[in-house]
């Protein structure tokens, strides 16, 4: 069995601003990778009842990214980051026409990858989006190494009081 090499220190890591440590994540995953054609957050936004925060009215909100013009808000279950909000699991999509009720930000997006980022409780605080030109562009080992960004970003931020 080959052990996973822990994660290197993000330049994120030491940030306390969310939208700031959010908006550095984006930029350097965008930059790293050329086939990352957009790359962002999208922020849960809390209700401020318990009607607000029931699951057909949870929406997802538009946060810092790289890339073209993107949907400024997502209904929970709705598309790829509204599913992966939904069920808190990563969505690795190698062809987003096959997905069912796809939103098509970018009518160039070809796949598709969204992680969720997560605080204690298993609490979601946003949704990673990766879209890539390319089709079937996103590997497990993408959704692995990504999954343990998010992981970091929630388990950071969260403690710092967001």
């Amino acid at each position: 069995m080959v052990e996973a090499e822990p994660l290197a220190p993000l330049p994120a890591d030491s940030e306390s601003d969310w939208v700031a440590a959010m908006a550095t994540v984006a930029c350097e995953l965008h930059a790293a990778f050329s086939y990352f054609n957009w790359t962002g957050f999208y922020q849960a936004l809390l209700g401020a009842t318990a009607a607000e925060n029931s699951i057909e009215r949870r929406m997802l909100v538009i946060g810092p990214y790289q890339g073209g013009l993107a949907c400024l808000r997502i209904p929970f279950g709705k598309g790829v980051c509204g599913t992966a909000a939904q069920t808190r699991q990563t969505q690795l999509v190698p062809d987003v026409h096959l997905f069912p009720g796809h939103i098509a930000c970018a009518s160039s997006t070809q796949s598709e990858i969204v992680v969720p980022v997560l605080g204690p409780g298993e609490q979601l605080l946003a949704v990673l989006d990766v879209d890539s030109d390319l089709p079937a562009a996103f590997t497990q080992v993408d959704a692995e190494w990504l999954e343990k960004v998010c992981g970091r970003l929630g388990a950071q931020h969260w403690a710092t009081g967001l």
